[in-house]
């Protein structure tokens, strides 16, 4: 396995989140009446447990103040305690937290994970401020929502713009706020942690890695090699980049990548490994690589290709530009980078497309994985951990495949249908106090 580390931020192009909600509803409400889901726990899970608010001042390195605006939205914690990540960006607002937090309940679910969803984060352009602002901006945030997290009760870990370095913030700034005895205790308030602050080893590639693992997945399926295969990566932050690390190993050719600073294609293939050192001196954007020509942000999506990955940020794909997409297969890295309108057009093309809540649930699998590391104060190991992911994925995306098959559903439906009618039977056999 590689051992590079550095990965840059996830940088992506600004796009307003409106409409999340109404999507994973409606992906919810589908579900929901193929499976004929109880009409009581339809109403339980239509609506979030707890949404938390915070307005908190820090200093800048100038000596000024300034306020900021920072989320946590629990969803559902009938399975275990709330999971999801916080992200630093300008489009975080309530609604983009509630639909992401929704989407974390599925995901949980539907890897057999002993949580529930939550999301969050704060209202921010992270590259506008230094790291010393970013430190106290994250040590004030967390302090700001003081019990409404914890290892037993809702854990984040690293989202769009936030790092591991973040959660180590986090995670020690909670524990200063513990009695001294429960200090240590309270590691695993957090996962996504450094491997020097008990992170887990494997961490960083585990969303990526399973992004890989689902497409390998769907080519066996299909009895096909990933071997020649052309796809396009929108995002190159950590899931992109190890995504298209692993593809490019199983020898498939990355024609195409998008950021934040624009997009880059040359049809005879990219090396990863070039892209991503060429990030490193270039600010983490992809502009201007040597080894490739520019391409339109407009065209990004028409790129010939088998595989179109879109790692970024959610309503990237729409009935808009999913006329656009000469792509087989879409894997989605990101969260709900595919919109109502744009699947139901891809879906009629017969494009597969394999859905976010399979798709990228590798890095929530390893986050339950570091979360057992630390409770139980065990140190594990890279094979060992990649062994593990392995299998779960596997488990995961044999189920869903099965399940689609069987009802003549589309992947996405059917990871649905599973998801709720584990949190379904578990609000039946306990039922609903008092």
């Amino acid at each position: 396995m590689a051992t590079m580390t550095a990965i840059p931020k996830q940088k992506t192009k600004k796009v307003a989140l409106k409409g999340m909600m109404d999507n994973v509803m409606e992906q919810f409400n589908s579900a929901s009446d193929q499976i004929e889901l109880h009409p009581n726990i339809r109403k339980i899970l239509s609506i979030t447990n707890n949404e938390i608010v915070v307005n908190f001042p820090v200093k800048m390195d100038n000596g000024e103040v300034e306020i900021f605006t920072g989320y946590r939205v629990q969803h559902n914690n009938a399975l275990g305690p709330y999971k999801g990540g916080l992200r630093y960006h300008p489009t975080v607002d309530i609604d983009a937290a509630r639909a992401l937090a929704m989407w974390m309940t599925w995901k949980t679910s539907l890897a057999g994970l002993p949580y529930g969803g939550g999301k969050g984060g704060i209202k921010l352009d992270p590259s506008k401020y230094s790291q010393g602002e970013l430190e106290r901006i994250t040590r004030r945030f967390t302090f700001a929502l003081a019990d409404n997290i914890g290892p037993e009760h809702d854990i984040p870990a690293p989202d769009v713009n936030t790092s591991s370095q973040t959660m180590a913030w986090i995670a020690d700034t909670y524990m200063s706020t513990r009695p001294p005895a429960e200090r240590t205790a309270n590691q695993h308030v957090v996962t996504g942690k450094p491997d020097g602050s008990g992170g887990l080893e494997g961490r960083d590639r585990a969303t990526g890695y399973g992004v890989y693992l689902n497409i390998k997945f769907w080519a066996d399926k299909n009895n096909e090699s990933l071997k020649g295969k052309k796809f396009i990566v929108q995002g190159f932050g950590n899931v992109g980049y190890w995504a298209s690390y692993f593809l490019e190993k199983d020898g498939a050719k990355l024609v195409a990548v998008q950021d934040a600073s624009g997009s880059i294609h040359n049809s005879d293939g990219l090396s990863v490994k070039d892209i991503f050192n060429y990030t490193q001196i270039n600010d983490g954007k992809v502009k201007g690589f040597p080894e490739a020509f520019e391409l339109d942000d407009e065209e990004f999506f028409s790129t010939d290709c088998d595989i179109c990955i879109p790692a970024a940020l959610g309503n990237q794909i729409t009935k808009e530009n999913a006329s656009q997409i000469k792509a087989r297969l879409i894997a989605e890295g990101a969260n709900g980078p595919t919109n109502v309108e744009g699947e139901h057009a891809l879906l009629e093309r017969g494009v597969t497309i394999i859905p976010d809540i399979l798709c990228n649930s590798g890095g929530v699998i390893a986050s339950y994985f570091e979360w057992l590391q630390n409770r139980n104060g065990e140190i594990w190991q890279l094979d060992e951990v990649m062994a593990k992911l392995d299998k779960k994925m596997k488990e995961s995306f044999d189920k869903v495949f099965a399940f689609a098959k069987a009802e003549s559903l589309d992947l996405r439906t059917a990871a649905f249908c599973i998801a709720i009618k584990r949190i379904e039977k578990a609000y039946i056999q306990r039922g609903i106090f008092p």
